[in-house]
């Protein structure tokens, strides 16, 4: 979801492409497309997000494709299994509208993807159906949102309280037994309990809620202190894989803004590079653009842990590494010419904001509504070397 906030803010053109041509691939086949190739499906990772992609667009206001086939497919995405094509992802969509969760195996036939990662999709189906969700809400598809927001619901379903982890829950209910929160591949896809315990983007206020702002935002700080020199799959932070990419974000949500102000600047800083402290150059997994976007969008100090799939698209507030920073928007899509983001005093110190100034007016808390962006402006950042949490 990175990638799409780039796209929404400075090419919404090649958002709208982008929908385009996957409406025409569904038409073609009658499914959204995992992975694409010489116009044949072939397996990606076995997921699926285009149906958040759809969602996005049509959100933030970008509407110029065939809205009602590709609001079917999204919808077809999320609820519908049978006879499911590789290629397709999401194999195991009809367990998680049965069961409201996907069961977890330990043993399996066919293709991984089919049955070894019951917890991590549960947590990209609901966070699919969340997205998917919000348009048939905007669309006045009443019977569809009630549908898909009860299954976005699903990661309480495998939420242990009593370790406030995310658990792989068999389809009796139990938890699995002789569980290692720091495992990869059971149950979880190129990550672990850990990691994917934040993967709740579009429920992370009831994340917090769950574990306590306090327990929360504790857990969070030394995940980053403990990763700061190592991240990889079997450890508790991994910047080089999508799962994780949002979570520095999250401290936004629970009261405490300066903190990621402070690990967002640090992963800027030390993470990317050709002889960054990984070792990765740029990262593990670009994924088709994936971390560049993650670094581009972040480096002008905006970013929306939901890919601005919600009903009223808001980007958090972070601190930009850049004195000034214009986007041009595209006047076909957005009524504002350029949106400037300005700050003072800004350096590899003074990591802190102090102040958000819309159009001269402070704000009060670090979120800004996707219209007032594209409506056009200015927003100015008075920095420090203070950490600060309340504006």
């Amino acid at each position: 979801w990175n990638l799409i906030q780039v796209w929404a803010l400075a090419y919404p053109e090649y958002l709208s492409d982008y929908v385009s041509t996957h409406v025409q691939v569904y038409k073609d086949t009658g499914w959204l497309g995992d992975g694409i190739a010489c116009s044949r499906f072939v397996s990606g990772v076995g997921t699926n997000q285009l149906g958040n992609v759809i969602a996005a667009a049509y959100l933030c206001g970008i509407r110029d494709f065939d809205v009602e086939n590709a609001y079917a497919a999204a919808r077809k995405n999320e609820l519908e299994g049978e006879n499911r094509p590789m290629g397709a992802g999401k194999l195991d969509t009809d367990k998680f509208v049965e069961y409201g969760y996907v069961p977890h195996m330990d043993k399996g036939e066919g293709a991984d993807e089919a049955w070894m990662f019951s917890a991590s999709h549960t947590l990209e189906y609901s966070f699919g159906a969340y997205a998917v969700g919000q348009m048939a809400k905007a669309l006045g598809k009443t019977d569809d949102y009630n549908v898909l927001m009860d299954l976005s619901k699903g990661w309480e379903r495998i939420y242990n309280a009593e370790s406030n982890l995310i658990q792989p829950k068999y389809a009796d209910g139990r938890f699995i037994s002789n569980f290692d929160p720091m495992q990869v591949w059971r149950g979880f896809q190129e990550g672990n309990a850990y990691q994917y315990t934040f993967y709740v983007p579009h429920d992370a206020k009831s994340l917090i809620a769950k574990m306590g702002a306090r327990e929360f935002t504790q857990r969070l700080d030394s995940i980053f202190i403990l990763s700061q020199d190592k991240t990889g799959l079997q450890t508790y932070y991994n910047q080089g894989n999508q799962p994780c990419l949002h979570i520095s974000w999250l401290f936004n949500l629970a009261g405490k803004p300066s903190l990621s102000q402070k690990w967002v600047r640090a992963i800027l800083d030390e993470f990317y590079g050709t002889e960054g402290i990984h070792g990765y150059g740029y990262g593990q997994d670009e994924d088709q653009g994936q971390l560049g976007a993650w670094y581009v969008i972040s480096s002008i100090g905006l970013f929306d842990i939901v890919g601005l799939a919600s009903e009223n698209p808001t980007l958090a507030l972070g601190s930009p590494l850049f004195d000034k920073v214009t986007i041009k928007l595209n006047k076909r899509y957005y009524p504002g010419d350029t949106f400037v983001i300005k700050t003072k005093n800004n350096n590899k110190t003074n990591v802190y904001v102090q102040e958000y100034r819309l159009n001269g007016e402070s704000l009060q808390e670090p979120f800004i509504p996707f219209k007032n962006v594209v409506e056009g402006g200015v927003l100015e950042l008075d920095m420090a070397e203070t950490a600060k949490d309340q504006y």
